[in-house]
């Protein structure tokens, strides 16, 4: 087994995603075979993975955060890297995913009880990840302060302990309170627990990191941790996807630029990272807007991006108001693209039988394109190759979804996915819909479409852009850690 060791946090979104990323990537740099892990994520932003042993034909699905972390350590991702992933539907419960496929839905109170029979397919994940590897790094999942849920715990102590795996805890600056968190979670950890943690680094610190040395003091008085180093405020982290939609309410507008693209926050809102290259063109400005503010009236082009809940997520966008934005923004001429579920969206109906999402089994849809989708149990994952029927340039991308969508105006289709129509474009070509994700990850298309919008200079060298700041997080964090001794660790 290759040797680990393990990322906790003192809560939710302190950073450990990009943490992780960063030190694979520079373990990669020092030229050691490294992989990711992550027992159990929760997250709408999935990624395609490959499932090993089913002769490169199956795929599953795992977290954003361990793609991008598979992709800073230069090796294919499996759906190993994140055995148990959970995608939220509701206020209260999820769809469960493990080992890449669906495996039930389960309210909370139901999951803790499902706990005890996923840590094993946690441990024979957590067995094939690391063959032929030299080092793991892993990520936890909110909070081993979380001792309530102790008993049952397959994301952090639960599973440090039970595969041995030293743990640094990683606390926000940002947020406040870093010290009283650090030491609260000493303080309140049980003894097995509290002798995992080999000490703690504290992140996203802004200004001269020598004020925070008495915190350090402070911090070893009460814990008696060392500590590894204080991460700055990693600025090339805002050019590498997020899955956490919690990221989405503090991002800015920013300054204003030659085009303005309004996205709908959505309640279920999914796999956002579509819009990632979009904002990476310098000419291109994307607005997230949230519930209870309207699409702005000088956007060019509305997107509406893929949701884990189609139907509750239209009947919220009705009642946002949202729909008559898109309306008047369409009597003004402009643009809309729908992805996956805000492709079902913009059809007339969106119907669900079985009720795989919920109660609700039918519901009005936005009416721009002359199309109906049917939910249906078998789920599509896949990577996928395609081309773009208006430009006739290549995409690449990759597809998860239920459901079937036919009518009228999928006889204009927007691509030819693996030699497959997909997609529906209106008659005047300002409407379109697609269920491939990924699709403005395509440099030469995103150039083009954005040319049809007026914006020139479009199609920068995303993947290339992105690579560039996973080198960067990686030597922020051989400056300010003590890398060095944080491998040493790993057993």
């Amino acid at each position: 087994m290759a040797k680990a060791i393990m990322l906790q946090g003192t809560g939710s979104d302190v950073g450990k995603t990009v943490l992780v990323a960063g030190l694979c990537r520079a373990a990669r740099k020092r030229g050691l075979k490294v992989r990711p892990f992550k027992p159990q994520n929760m997250s709408n932003n999935a990624a395609v993975a490959d499932i090993p042993g089913d002769n490169g034909a199956g795929s599953g699905e795992i977290g954003r955060g361990q793609w991008l972390q598979a992709l800073a350590c230069g090796v294919r991702p499996t759906v190993h890297m994140n055995p148990v992933l959970l995608k939220p539907q509701s206020d209260i419960g999820s769809q469960v995913v493990v080992q890449g496929k669906v495996f039930g839905e389960a309210r909370a109170r139901d999951y803790q009880a499902m706990k005890a029979k996923l840590m094993d397919a946690v441990l024979d994940s957590w067995a094939k990840v690391g063959e032929g590897a030299d080092l793991v790094i892993v990520e936890g999942a909110g909070s081993p302060a979380e001792i309530n849920l102790r008993s049952r715990d397959i994301a952090n102590m639960g599973f440090a302990t039970r595969a041995d795996v030293p743990v640094i805890l990683v606390g926000d600056i940002d947020r406040g309170g870093v010290i009283a968190s650090v030491a609260g979670t000493h303080l309140i950890l049980p003894e097995e627990d509290r002798c995992m943690i080999a000490g703690y680094l504290i992140n996203k610190f802004r200004g001269d990191v020598s004020l925070f040395d008495d915190g350090i003091s402070a911090i070893e008085k009460f814990t008696g941790w060392r500590c590894f180093g204080v991460v700055p405020w990693l600025k090339a982290a805002g050019r590498l996807p997020s899955e956490d939609s919690v990221a989405l309410e503090r991002l800015a507008t920013g300054e204003k630029r030659a085009l303005k693209v309004a996205v709908p926050m959505l309640a279920r809102i999914a796999n956002f990272d579509d819009l990632d290259p979009l904002k990476a063109e310098p000419q291109v400005e994307v607005v997230f807007v949230p519930p209870g503010k309207p699409l702005p009236e000088d956007a060019g082009l509305v997107v509406i991006p893929g949701s884990k809940s189609t139907i509750g997520d239209l009947i919220k966008f009705r009642e946002n108001g949202w729909y008559r934005d898109l309306a008047a923004h369409r009597r003004r001429g402009g643009h809309v693209v729908g992805i996956c579920g805000g492709y079902q969206m913009l059809g007339r109906v969106v119907r669900d039988p079985d009720g795989i999402e919920g109660s609700i089994t039918e519901t009005e849809g936005l009416g721009l394109l002359d199309i109906e989708t049917v939910m249906a149990p078998e789920k599509t994952v896949r990577n996928s190759s395609a081309r773009s029927m208006q430009f006739g340039l290549p995409l690449d991308g990759y597809e998860i979804h239920l459901g079937r969508t036919t009518g009228p105006d999928t006889a204009r289709p927007s691509a030819i996915i693996n030699g497959v129509e997909d997609g529906a474009v209106s008659a005047d070509g300002k409407v379109i819909g697609t269920y491939l994700h990924g699709l403005f990850s395509a440099d030469a298309f995103r150039a083009a479409y954005l040319a049809s919008l007026g914006v020139s200079g479009g199609g920068i060298d995303y993947r290339a852009e992105v690579e560039k700041a996973l080198d960067e997080v990686a030597a922020e964090l051989e400056t300010h850690l003590d890398c060095d001794a944080i491998f040493a660790l790993a057993r």
